[in-house]
């Protein structure tokens, strides 16, 4: 497993640190915490009925943010469920992001200027897609790079092979992250598969394959930046499996950790904490003050009401906004339905 921090923050690994600044380091940890704050207020609306689907991410930061830290804004994501955060730090506006968890279609509709995909529900499906976004961008001479994330359980779907086979055999600039957060929902990572790690089935594929600790957000970012030079340099795409635990449930929709996972399972990963082992390591190095964590958490706080204040403010979707959207020229029944749905709208 490649890691740079420890648990207690020290350096492990001084020939893998990262070239960051300071006000780098300070930016990592603001958005680590940030984003704490962020899914801590998502998960309290859900339970208020004011979100719909949401797929909680604490424990995931550094695995998340140490990746996407590691691009360029001219990068494409790719992005599952659970990868809200990514989406959100590349540019998307966080009240769409909210509107996103509510099934309002204004939530997927991306600034164009923006290169991200609206998160993907279907399982393993964004791997194919980054595959193919990939080899676009290679096919037109850019000099960028596709990422991807799944979890664990996407690992297991034909997609995950289909994609990393193809992506390998044109050698196109992806890179595709496997978030093991060692649950499937509630299967266990060992008994999904035989073998002893995600990132060796890179093998299959003819690709690089990185097993990373996903709670150590230097070595994500460290592991994602080298997978990005080997992209950009032709030499194809790369797999990088972050060992990371998800403090919540799997999604807001009824799932019940503490049915397979034990509270010592829980307590042993608390204790690897990324926002705590970053933290120390910034606080030995006099970059980061409690003082500093407050203003972050007050502004994040801030910020999150007046992104979901934006949400609550635009236009309820409508039946007829449905299938306005749903293609650019109405085929004749389609036609039908909308005049029918407007003029129940207008009463």
């Amino acid at each position: 497993m490649f890691q740079v921090l420890n648990e207690e923050g020290e350096v492990v690994n001084k020939e893998a640190l990262p070239d960051l600044s300071d006000e780098d380091l300070k930016e990592l940890m603001k958005r680590m915490v940030y984003t704490r704050i962020f899914d801590q207020r998502a998960v309290s609306l859900n339970r208020q009925g004011r979100l719909g689907f949401y797929a909680p991410v604490a424990g995931q930061e550094a695995s998340m943010l140490g990746s996407q830290y590691a691009l360029e804004q001219k990068d494409w994501i790719i992005p599952g469920y659970r990868d809200v955060p990514q989406i959100v730090w590349h540019g998307l506006p966080l009240y769409q992001a909210f509107l996103f968890s509510r099934g309002h279609f204004h939530g997927g509709q991306i600034p164009e200027e923006l290169n991200v995909l609206s998160p993907q529900i279907i399982i393993g499906a964004q791997i194919v897609q980054t595959a193919g976004v990939a080899l676009g961008l290679k096919k037109k001479g850019k000099d960028s790079v596709a990422i991807t994330y799944t979890g664990d359980g996407g690992a297991s779907q034909g997609d995950f092979y289909e994609g990393m086979n193809f992506a390998g055999s044109f050698k196109a600039p992806a890179i595709f992250v496997v978030q093991n957060n060692q649950f499937a929902i509630s299967v266990p990572a060992g008994e999904q598969t035989a073998a002893k790690t995600i990132a060796q089935k890179a093998v299959a594929a003819g690709i690089p394959g990185v097993q990373v600790d996903g709670m150590d957000v230097l070595a994500v970012y460290a592991a994602t930046q080298e997978a990005r030079s080997r992209a950009l340099n032709g030499e194809g795409p790369t797999l990088l499996e972050t060992l990371c635990y998800r403090y919540g449930p799997h999604t807001m929709a009824g799932d019940d950790p503490t049915r397979y996972r034990t509270s010592d399972l829980d307590d042993e990963w608390e204790k690897r904490d990324p926002l705590v082992r970053f933290r120390k390591y910034l606080e030995s190095k006099d970059l980061w003050s409690e003082e500093q964590e407050n203003e972050v958490v007050d502004k994040a706080k801030e910020e999150i009401k007046a992104a979901i204040k934006e949400a609550d403010d635009t236009p309820k979707q409508k039946v007829s906004d449905l299938i306005e959207n749903m293609h650019e020229v109405l085929p004749p029944h389609l036609k039908d339905q909308l005049e029918e749905y407007r003029e129940k709208e207008s009463k």
